[in-house]
């Protein structure tokens, strides 16, 4: 999954960012909010966190821009305003859910998994993805290949979910470079290849058929 954190403190930014990656997430920051409305107009984003008081344009601007232009993606807003009328003031602009500072990450994953869970069960987007007998599903995180569950770590779960989401198209080592580790490598990095390689023991060792496939000098493809 892709978030977009739009706060401006550096360290609660990092912290957000150190604390969701590890998660599996794909993370996009913006320290302000006239960045972080550029990169909500220009990118897909499974939810976003964003803080009340940002500067440039504040949350709450941020929030009617987005709603007013149509976008629908999950918002769960941080603030240190604890008052109800703040609160209400939030939801009315559009968002999700409200957290207030401090708060513990626990609480914070809990959050976004509620808000992002409300999406799909709106009929947005799909709650399962599937290629062959692999099957993903998204809520639960739970993958299983003709009824085997199948135990992955986080970076694999997001690994395997962008090939799932592209499955029979060929992806390059750029792509997963970008959206599973969400910055660059030197480009001769072996990243890639450790974790597909650990990927094709999980779900392929045994299975009669690889779903992986390897097209040297392109990428990988996941077909049935």
């Amino acid at each position: 999954m892709k978030l977009l954190i739009i706060e401006d403190d550096r360290e609660a930014a990092q912290y957000l960012i150190k604390g969701l990656r590890e998660q599996g997430y794909v993370v996009d920051h913006a320290a302000s909010g006239k960045e972080g409305l550029f990169l909500a107009a220009s990118e897909s984003y499974d939810a976003m966190i964003v803080d009340r008081m940002v500067p440039e344009v504040d949350g709450i601007t941020i929030l009617q821009t987005i709603r007013a232009s149509g976008n629908q993606t999950p918002v769960l807003l941080l603030t240190a305003l604890d008052k109800v009328e703040e609160r209400v003031k939030g939801l009315k602009a559009g968002a999700d859910d409200y957290l207030v500072k401090p708060y513990s990450f626990s609480e914070l994953l809990a959050r976004l998994e509620v808000i992002t869970r409300r999406k799909s069960a709106s009929g947005n987007v799909p709650t399962k993805i599937s290629c062959g007998d692999l099957e993903m599903d998204l809520l639960s995180r739970k993958v299983t290949r003709g009824g085997k569950e199948i135990d992955l770590q986080a970076r694999e779960f997001a690994l395997l979910e962008y090939l799932l989401r592209h499955a029979g198209q060929v992806v390059t080592r750029t792509m997963l470079l970008e959206n599973v580790w969400d910055y660059n490598f030197d480009p001769q990095t072996n990243v890639i290849d450790v974790h597909i390689s650990r990927l094709r023991q999980k779900i392929d060792k045994g299975f009669d058929k690889s779903l992986i496939q390897t097209l040297r000098g392109a990428g990988y493809k996941l077909t049935a």
